[in-house]
């Protein structure tokens, strides 16, 4: 069993668990996740490690609750135990060698692009953060990317915070301004990330995406996570979740990903009806 330490709402949708799990802690590095159990009945689900303690033994995962496996997950409080917690699996995110990078989360995508920037930042190199929210109430982990970053862009779609636009328009902007970036690493929504890499390409500058939002089971079996790279099929769980953005097929991907909307909605209002009845 694996003991929840730590539990906070970084805002109304988005959770922050701290998980004692010293194995994967001793291996885990940014880019890799997890797979996790609430039971033993539940659904397998993949989460991407957002931080790690190797002293501590802990793992920190960061989940929207969008789903019936994470609503359960956010019913579970501090000295709770998941029941299954498995990894670090995928592969490592390349980051040795850079020297100048432009870091771009989009939404809960941030939990992941942290641990990048974290990791750059501690090889040395200057990093660039440009994050991007719907509003200023769904912002999360300002303080953190702060602590990692040279410059720090927040952009949210309505402007209630930061400055309003697209995370591209900030990309643009800082390209236009002289930056030149060894690599810009984006993640988040397959649509943002999507026009990112078209930004890039046009500017000849080397773009890695991780696709973990297109995976499913995180072992390569059920084939959701199947995606065109450059013409091949690649796996997001076990060959990725990182790819060179500009050969990846991202209008496939984003079909691929609507595929059990509907069966996931259903589960989620039956789990949240579930838990209506026990309060009750």
């Amino acid at each position: 069993m694996y003991r929840i330490v730590k539990k906070k709402s970084l805002n109304p949708t988005v959770t922050l668990m701290e998980i004692e799990a010293p194995l994967v802690a001793k291996k885990a590095e940014p880019g890799q996740f997890i797979i996790l159990r609430v039971d033993e009945n539940g659904e397998r689900i993949p989460l991407t490690v957002a931080d790690y303690d190797r002293e501590k033994g802990t793992i920190t995962i960061i989940f929207q609750i969008v789903g019936a496996t994470t609503e359960k997950l956010n019913h579970l409080n501090e000295g709770d135990s998941l029941h299954d917690f498995v990894g670090p699996l995928g592969v490592p995110s390349h980051v040795e060698g850079l020297k100048k990078v432009a870091v771009v989360g989009g939404g809960v995508g941030c939990a992941i692009a942290y641990p990048i920037a974290k990791k750059l930042h501690e090889l040395g190199a200057e990093v660039h953060s440009i994050v991007g929210f719907r509003n200023k109430d769904l912002v999360i982990l300002e303080d953190e990317f702060n602590a990692v970053s040279d410059k720090l862009c927040i952009r949210t779609d309505d402007g209630s915070y930061g400055d309003k636009g697209l995370v591209t328009d900030a990309l643009k902007a800082l390209i236009d301004a002289g930056e030149q970036y060894d690599e810009v690493i984006a993640i988040g929504p397959l649509i943002m990330m999507k026009f990112v890499c078209k930004l890039t390409k046009e500017y000849g500058i080397k773009t890695v995406v991780s696709m973990n939002p297109i995976m499913i089971d995180g072992t390569g079996m059920c084939g959701g996570c199947r995606l065109s790279v450059g013409g091949e099929t690649k796996f997001a769980c076990v060959d990725g979740p990182d790819f060179d953005g500009h050969l990846v097929d991202f209008d496939e991907a984003m079909e691929r990903a609507t595929m059990y909307k509907d069966f996931e909605r259903h589960q989620y209002e039956d789990t949240c009806n579930l838990f209506k009845k026990e309060v009750k």
